[in-house]
């Protein structure tokens, strides 16, 4: 049969090469792009996943540059500690030269003083003065907001906390209580009774700082023994105050690894007499004995003693390590450490009403992971550390340690001053620790985590959108054949037709 008004080789001819000619257009694009999928025709499902992937991409490269800014806002944190670090052991060796009377005039004990102030100028400064693109580091601007501190609570510092929008309550449970170390001595009087005029007692006194033996002729008052075992108690790390008829012994700190130790070298004769000894302070009432006498004094040739206890607490219904009245959780939710006074410490129940404090506010955040929520955000509190802060409540402040001041080293309490630039060295080197655990720890394995999760993500995402060259350029050899091919045969099919003219003649 033959037709010329249609021409139905020449419709397939045109069709196939139409195709073969996209199928080339498609080779030449993902060849000229270097991907696979160029628009979401080219696959739906793919281009989602590979969108997603690329996202995700983006999120973690951001996640790592946000460590590596976080790092340097650390570095230079840590600058300035450390030079108040150097600052602060300074201090340490003037006061320890200053503690020396002999030998050491008025007027260089003044100069140590100038030297002391400046030295606590220097340190205001420095906290004042480090910062990271004008933002100040070191004078409290990164450290948690505070309020409704309870009574009980002497001393507080938040390390750490992620908390929403409404604040973050820290409630405190105390389970058992802190206790000193302690033992009751009864004398059955006011004054020593002892055998004979020229009868002696003498007794050795040991707590955690060390021990002292110390010798009572009779007739003494026990006003006097308490007197004189006070005057060691830096020394031995024992109190002593009168109850009735005896004397009552404790450690002058708080926690399990406070002890008082009593063992009787002579007891001159003092034995013999009713209602002395050695007793036990009941638990519940550190201000009583037991009833039943532990030892008399003849029998007491061998140490007797008695150990404090850590308070036991809940912070948040996490159990809380605690060190005599100093109670602490660290959770990645919450790093909190508090001190209570003696009351609260050995009250059982909860600490406040309802609640020890509410964090409302500041520390600083660093987002640390490419999804945006609480899970992936570090929040790290870096405290103050000017003079008026570093110390604590109990032992006083550093600033007190300026000319005219409490602690001053000209006429102060050098004793005291030494107690609160110990604690101002702790606080330091405690804040430069956390600081340097989380730059090592924190920082540098979400780095190298967050590199390798660009790795496999980017590997994903190019199995799924970037173009297989060697099976591209098949594809285009392929095409080029087809195209080529299909042109010539409609060339054919449109000649075709003219065969028809033979029939006319």
């Amino acid at each position: 049969m033959s037709r010329i008004n249609t021409n139905v080789s020449s419709l397939i001819a045109q069709r196939v090469l139409g195709q073969n000619q996209q199928g080339l257009q498609t080779s030449l694009e993902r060849l000229s792009t270097g991907l696979k999928i160029n628009r979401g025709k080219d696959d739906p499902a793919g281009l989602i996943a590979s969108e997603n992937l690329r996202s995700e991409i983006k999120s973690t490269n951001a996640a790592i540059s946000n460590a590596d800014r976080a790092d340097q806002v650390v570095n230079i944190a840590e600058g300035g500690l450390q030079e108040v670090s150097s600052l602060l052991v300074e201090l340490q060796g003037l006061l320890t030269t200053s503690a020396s009377k002999a030998g050491l005039s008025k007027e260089e004990k003044n100069a140590n003083q100038l030297q002391i102030d400046s030295i606590l100028q220097t340190v205001d400064r420095v906290s004042s003065s480090t910062s990271f693109q004008g933002i100040k580091l070191l004078n409290g601007n990164f450290d948690f907001k505070v309020e409704g501190v309870a009574t009980g609570v002497s001393n507080y510092r938040v390390n750490a906390a992620k908390y929403g929008s409404s604040g973050l309550d820290v409630n405190v449970l105390v389970t058992g209580s802190a206790q000193q170390g302690g033992l009751f001595l009864s004398f059955n009087g006011s004054n020593l009774d002892l055998g004979g005029a020229t009868s002696s007692f003498t007794i050795e006194i040991g707590g955690s700082n060390g021990s002292r033996e110390l010798r009572f002729s009779s007739g003494t008052l026990l006003t006097d023994i308490q007197a004189t075992i006070n005057t060691f108690k830096d020394v031995t790390g024992i109190t002593a105050s009168t109850s009735g008829t005896g004397l009552k012994l404790s450690s002058s700190e708080f926690g399990s690894d406070q002890f008082v130790s009593v063992r009787v070298l002579s007891d001159g004769g003092i034995g013999s007499l009713n209602n002395t000894g050695i007793y036990d302070l009941n638990a519940g009432n550190f201000g009583a004995s037991k009833t039943t006498v532990r030892s008399t004094f003849a029998s007491a040739t061998n140490a007797l003693s008695d150990s404090g206890q850590d308070l036991q607490a809940t912070i948040n219904g996490i159990q809380a390590t605690s060190n005599g009245k100093n109670i602490r959780i660290n959770s990645d939710f919450l790093d909190v450490e508090l001190t209570l006074d003696t009351s609260t410490s050995q009250t059982l129940g909860s600490v406040g009403s309802g609640k020890a404090f509410t964090i409302n506010g500041g520390g600083a955040d660093f987002q640390l992971s490419s999804k945006v929520d609480i899970g992936g955000r570090v929040s790290l509190g870096i405290q103050d550390v000017a003079i008026r802060k570093l110390g604590n409540s109990d032992i006083g402040f550093l600033d007190q340690l300026g000319n005219g001041k409490p602690l001053n080293i000209v006429n102060g309490d050098n004793t005291g001053a030494q107690k609160v630039v110990d604690e101002a060295i702790k606080q330091v080197s405690a804040l430069r620790g956390r600081l340097g655990a989380f730059q090592k720890n924190t920082i540098g394995a979400t780095i190298r985590s967050l590199g390798i999760s660009v790795e496999n993500t980017t590997a994903a995402q190019s199995i799924i959108r970037d173009a297989d060259f060697a099976a591209e350029t098949a594809n285009l050899t392929r095409s080029q054949i087809l195209a080529s091919a299909s042109t010539n045969i409609l060339s054919l099919a449109n000649s075709q037709p003219q065969s028809v003219l033979q029939l006319l003649g």
